[in-house]
């Protein structure tokens, strides 16, 4: 499982200061895109490695009425 990385303050300052219309503003807005597809990407993979809830009770006498986790 690879480790969950943030958006630099650079990335995102760079992006923001680069002038719109150029090359170097066209480059630093794909460095932040592909930085934060990279990101989402990372926190996807943690979300889908968490365990699977229980099953909950469907018959019988326990957990069927009110189902309570500690």
């Amino acid at each position: 499982m690879s480790a969950l990385t943030t958006v630099s303050p650079s990335t995102v300052n760079n992006a923001s200061s680069a002038p719109a219309g150029t090359v170097q503003g066209a480059a630093a807005l794909m460095v932040l895109r592909k930085s934060m597809d990279l990101q989402a990407a990372g926190a996807m993979q943690l979300i889908q490695s968490l365990p699977q809830a229980p099953a909950l009770a469907t018959s019988g006498q326990l957990g069927t009425q009110l189902n309570v986790y500690a």
